[in-house]
């Protein structure tokens, strides 16, 4: 039996959507499965945006499914819109797959070199493969199978003897002006989100008007297989519908009752669809929520099938740090499985549920990934200690499983920014990053490298796609011996105090406590002294001493955390980089 609602005890918008959910299904369908909703375009590589659209529906499902409830989660694969355009930077891919625009997608060639039959199903596998690794749990539904097998027929042939009232419905936005200009001192607008604005609107897309009237429906043409078609007349009796092309001249009269190569336009194919499926929940993207804009329509058309417009979210843009809004038109952007090279599921999983849907954020595929990675330890600390607050509780329980179960993940979680510092400075050369790894907590040595994957197979991914040849860490073969000969006694003296202390401190928090302490020593102090008892200039001195160091073994001002850097080059070969 299902649980009692649970948002008394979780805080998190995940519970206060599944509440409401879980409402409005027994009030709509009682004893049904609940129905959740995504829809994906394969136009070209899926995007770590258009992830949001799968993962806001994937949780709070799962959410319900946790509270004893059966769930549908439908992920639309819109197989059979339109191909409308080249996509940038796509391997095996140039601009002869211009001839193709205005086919389903189903109906373009594959990129040169792929493995799959078409277009569609070539960017569908990247994402069913990520969403596998991400534990969602899905129905995939193929527009193209749905409306060539004539799946929605009594649908269209509805949305066709209705015509009028839906084009009633899409005149009220036909006439809806831009977006206003910013005026002097009014608040900025976010660029994406006005270009967002301004295209949607239903004069932005084709609605289905034409010269002969309102048609809601499009064939893709007999002869050249493309949407440029134009309905000249339609009878509802009989179902003869008549087109021609403006593509290749074509034309032809065929009984919709029985044809099936075409497709509702996309704003009442929508709303048809809600209807069909029994949609309770679907969340869409800032481009589809604005005046006049799909969903806002479709909100209005849905009643003409019987149905009834889902609990529908806005969600905000997903970044990537150092990159502006994602366009999967434009080229070059990461894709859930470009993420999950160089995270582990559980991370990726926690930044999606930590935010509510209308709330941005950014990816990071830069050094920022190691910020993120400590944060994540940090809650994973407080879970284990009973201190977490109960909002990030439940978003880490998203993030670690689903009600099938726990994701896989490391044995043994070490600092990813500690992993990647360690495959930097070994390039990847198993015995030596083990033999590190093992030096770090020397009284619980590593068995096997298997204990610290996947993360630091992904930190190793992340060293080598990630990081510029010129930031890698490179250590000297042989001693800077002009730097070594240069040095006053001072630091003369620091390189001694360091070097007599590594058989004695040869650990990552023992060389922690050695590399801070040597300035501290000189300075007539402890080495256990705290930064309370320190006057500011210990400080300094110890920016100082480390910079010393990286110049003598990796010849740059800054490299991997000294503890680690010194572990990863091994005591001897830091004597002789040192000796002066």
């Amino acid at each position: 039996m299902p649980t009692v609602a649970q948002s008394s005890t979780e805080t998190d918008w995940v519970s206060r959507f599944a509440d409401e959910v879980i409402a409005d299904s027994e009030r709509r369908a009682p004893g049904k499965p609940v129905v959740v909703a995504s829809g994906l375009s394969p136009s070209g590589p899926i995007h770590l945006g258009n992830l949001r659209e799968v993962m806001t529906p994937h949780l709070v499902a799962d959410e319900i499914r946790r509270r004893g409830y059966e769930v549908r989660h439908l992920i639309s694969w819109d197989d059979y819109d339109r191909y409308r355009k080249v996509p940038n930077g796509v391997p095996g891919v140039d601009e002869s797959w211009a001839e193709h625009i205005g086919r389903p997608l189903t109906s373009v060639p594959a990129p040169a070199g792929s493995a799959y039959p078409n277009w569609a199903e070539h960017f569908k596998a990247a994402m069913t493969e990520a969403l596998a690794e991400l534990g969602v749990e899905y129905d995939g539904i193929s527009q193209t199978a749905q409306y060539t097998s004539g799946v929605y027929r009594e649908q269209v042939l509805h949305a066709m003897k209705h015509r009028g009232d839906i084009d009633a419905i899409l005149e009220q936005y036909r006439t809806k002006k831009a977006p206003a200009k910013k005026q002097q001192g009014q608040k900025p607008v976010d660029e994406a989100e006005l270009e967002a604005a301004e295209g949607s609107g239903a004069a932005a897309e084709d609605d289905g008007t034409g010269s002969a009237g309102y048609f809601p429906y499009k064939p893709y043409c007999g002869g050249c297989g493309k949407d440029l078609t134009t309905v000249t007349s339609y009878d509802d009796d009989s179902t003869e519908l008549a087109y021609t092309c403006s593509a290749c001249g074509f034309a032809e009269t065929v009984k919709l009752s029985e044809f099936n190569r075409g497709k509702l336009v996309w704003k009442v194919d929508w709303p048809m669809r809600w209807a069909y499926e029994g949609v309770i929940f679907e969340p869409s993207g800032v481009d589809h929520s604005s005046p006049g804009s799909s969903f806002q329509v479709g909100g209005q058309i849905v009643s003409i099938f019987g149905g009834e417009q889902p609990i529908g979210p806005m969600y905000a843009f997903v970044g990537i740090s150092g990159m502006a809004k994602m366009s999967s038109s434009k080229g070059g952007v990461p894709t859930p499985g470009d993420a999950l090279k160089i995270m582990e599921p559980q991370l990726l999983r926690w930044l999606y549920a930590r935010r509510r849907p209308n709330q941005s954020f950014k990816i990071a595929f830069d050094q920022e990934i190691q910020r993120l990675y400590d944060e994540w330890d940090k809650l994973e600390a407080k879970v284990a200690d009973g201190s977490v607050l109960p909002a990030d509780a439940a978003a880490y329980s998203r993030a670690v499983r689903t009600a099938a179960g726990e994701l896989p993940r490391t044995t043994r979680a070490m600092p990813y920014r500690t992993l990647a510092s360690v495959v930097d400075i070994t390039a990847g050369h198993d015995e030596q990053t083990i033999r590190i790894l093992s030096d770090l907590d020397p009284a619980n040595p590593l068995s096997s490298l298997d204990e610290v994957r996947p993360r630091l197979d992904k930190a190793e991914a992340w060293i080598n796609t990630q990081v510029p040849a010129d930031q890698r860490t490179v250590v000297r073969e042989e001693p800077d011996t002009e730097l070594l000969a240069s040095l006053d006694d001072q630091a003369r003296e620091s390189l001694r105090l360091l070097v007599d202390g590594l058989d004695d401190h040869w650990s990552l928090d023992g060389l922690t406590h050695l590399v801070y302490g040597v300035p501290k020593v000189q300075a007539g102090f402890s080495a256990d002294a705290t930064p309370k008892e320190l006057p500011p200039e210990i400080k300094t001195a110890q920016r100082t001493f480390f910079a010393l160091l990286y110049h003598l073994l990796v010849g740059r001002d800054t490299g991997p955390r000294l503890p680690t850097l010194l572990l990863a080059v091994g005591a001897d070969r830091v004597r002789k980089l040192l000796a002066s």
